[in-house]
């Protein structure tokens, strides 16, 4: 048999094993988004049960020969035929000695630790997490200590599973310079910055004048609505079944308009990669093999770069006050643009603006890296969490919910917060280049913003999932990742912004 007939038939079982992966993802969906509170536990057993047949499928004697033939060999295949083979190998290698037990454990452990999760965040109680929290870090660290490729420590290898080539040594690097440069510059606002005008920000808008502008920049941003569902959760996210079925949700706040704005804007930047990447991927079953930093690049960019900046302001102000039926009518686009850019500390990351935003990923990163490699008890990351935000942003946390319990990354997810911070950072480097070939913020001023999604969608989706991430960011800039492009977008326009010396 050749190594083309391997891989036909290789990607046959494949069609049917991602036809289950579909299917939890969406059971994870109603999960999260409508499922009643009594039947959260089931939603949970269900998904661990369709997991225990997708990890039998991969596990069948049959497929790991194929795999395993293919991955050492693989003489006819085109090159997205072998990236698939290759993500498909490190899958593989992260489980391979998992038995099925300990594997169907580890979901249905993750799977009701949401659960947990949401009943602590509602009762603003950490106690009632704790016991699943510690069986999901306990579960992450034996599953990594069964692997046969060991990285320096149990993090070091769940960073590199999120970020090909991430380290604990490469990040405290990249962390020490965001520390360096933004936390100056946060004390020079807090004493000279010009005061901001920020009133009007918790005026009421009802939820459906929300909704009804949420689909809009959503289409703005490019997005195909015959493609694409939007709806509410408690911790907004975007998640996907192929190209043609895109879930993106979001949370709204009657007196927090902002809120929405920008959780739908990051939401649709995830939802923009899912529809365009090349269908040759997808039918190779290489697609959504690119790495977290690089989805949150995207969404980070639409949130920030291009939503926060002052050409989109001045672009949808018009919209916002039609929408919201004229509340806003007294507000110079000036002034919305400030607004929302003011930089001001605050307990919750989501709400977090796109100064402080890497401080609170730091504080995340610093935490998860100690308990993941049992520096610190789980019973300690409460008090932990409050001191960090009480030393680096000088803020007293009232309570677990707009404590440690904001996030659900925790429920399973140790080495994604990274991803966030170096998404900020690939952004801007990936900005410079973009402003090479077109005026970036004359388009966006101009409702253009299609040209910025066709550049991402020609330039930057067809690289991310056949490319490393060092490979990925040298192909669209020319240079390796370079943080100091990021910290002097931050410097200028933050300096600018508040009037600075």
């Amino acid at each position: 048999m050749t190594d083309r007939e391997k891989c036909k038939l290789l990607f046959e079982k494949l069609d049917e094993i991602e036809a289950y992966g579909r299917c939890i993802g969406k059971v994870q969906f109603d999960m999260e988004c409508c499922a009643p509170p009594e039947g959260l536990e089931q939603a949970g057993e269900d998904m661990a049960i369709l997991g225990k047949r997708v990890f039998a499928m991969t596990h069948d004697p049959d497929y790991v020969k194929l795999l395993t033939e293919l991955h050492e060999n693989g003489e006819g295949l085109t090159f997205i035929q072998k990236k698939a083979v290759e993500h498909l190998w490190d899958d593989y290698a992260r489980e391979k000695n998992m038995t099925p037990e300990f594997a169907y454990e580890c979901d249905l452990a993750a799977n009701r630790a949401y659960a947990d999760w949401l009943k602590a965040k509602q009762n603003k109680d950490f106690s009632l997490y704790r016991n699943a929290f510690a069986r999901v870090i306990e579960n992450t660290q034996k599953a990594v200590g069964l692997r046969d490729e060991q990285k320096a420590t149990v993090y070091d290898t769940l960073l590199d599973d999120y970020e090909k080539g991430g380290s604990i040594e490469q990040l405290d690097a990249f962390f020490a310079a965001l520390k360096a440069r933004i936390l100056p510059l946060v004390k020079r606002i807090k004493e000279e910055g010009k005061p901001i005008r920020t009133d009007f920000l918790s005026r009421p808008v009802p939820i459906p004048q929300q909704e009804a502008f949420s689909r809009w920049l959503l289409a703005q941003e490019g997005l195909r609505e015959s493609a694409l569902v939007l709806m509410t959760t408690e911790h907004p996210f975007t998640d996907h079944y192929g190209p043609h079925d895109v879930r993106v949700t979001t949370h709204y706040y009657e007196e927090n308009f902002i809120s929405n704005i920008f959780s739908t804007l990051h939401e649709g930047g995830h939802a923009l990669f899912m529809q365009n990447e090349p269908m040759e991927y997808y039918e190779n079953h290489a697609a959504d093999n690119m790495t977290s930093a690089m989805h949150e690049c995207i969404s980070r960019f639409f949130e920030n770069i291009v939503g926060r900046s002052e050409a989109f302001i001045r672009f949808v102000t018009p919209k916002l006050k039609e929408f919201s039926g004229n509340t806003f009518d007294d507000v110079a686009p000036r002034e919305l643009f400030e607004a929302v850019n003011i930089a001001e500390p605050c307990l919750v990351r989501m709400e977090a603006d796109e100064l402080t935003y890497g401080i609170h990923i730091m504080i995340r990163y610093e935490l998860e890296k100690a308990f993941v490699n049992g520096e610190i008890t789980v019973d300690e990351i409460p008090a932990l969490w409050n001191a960090k935000y009480k030393e680096y942003l000088g803020l007293d946390v009232p309570d677990d919910e707009k404590g440690c319990l904001q996030d659900v990354h925790w429920t399973g997810m140790y080495g994604y917060f990274p991803s966030y911070a170096l998404g900020n950072a690939y952004g801007a480097q990936i900005l410079r280049t973009m402003q090479k070939d077109f005026d970036v913020f004359a388009a966006i001023e101009n409702g253009e913003l299609h040209r910025v999604s066709g550049w991402l969608t020609e330039k930057v989706f067809p690289l991310a999932s056949v490319s490393t991430p060092d490979e990925w960011i040298r192909a669209i800039t020319g240079e390796p990742l370079n943080v100091n492009y990021f910290l002097d977008y931050l410097e200028e326009k933050f300096t600018r912004l508040y009037e600075l010396k």
